[in-house]
């Protein structure tokens, strides 16, 4: 059986919630309850309030969704990297 095809949107995250999810209202004006995809959690990117994303929303339950990708228009504060120095034996 095939996959139903699922609805891409763009959206601003309006608020972070507990548990890895995110209020996003959509550019129609709906509000969307939505989690990070797989890859965005394995990759560590960060989205934060105010950010464009882009997201799938399933055609059975149009109140949640999936975000796919984080635009780059609106960078999130980068973390630097601490150097190890390296030690000889």
């Amino acid at each position: 059986m095939a996959k139903e095809a699922v609805i891409e949107m763009e959206g601003t995250v309006q608020e972070v919630l507990p548990n890895t999810q995110f209020r996003v209202r959509l550019e129609n004006g709906a509000d969307v309850l939505a989690y990070a995809g797989g890859k965005m959690r394995q990759r560590r990117i960060r989205i934060i309030a105010g950010d464009r994303v882009s997201l799938e929303v399933s055609p059975y339950d149009l109140t949640r969704g999936r975000i796919n990708y984080r635009h780059l228009d609106s960078p999130a504060p980068v973390r630097a990297r601490r150097r190890v120095p390296f030690k000889k034996r």
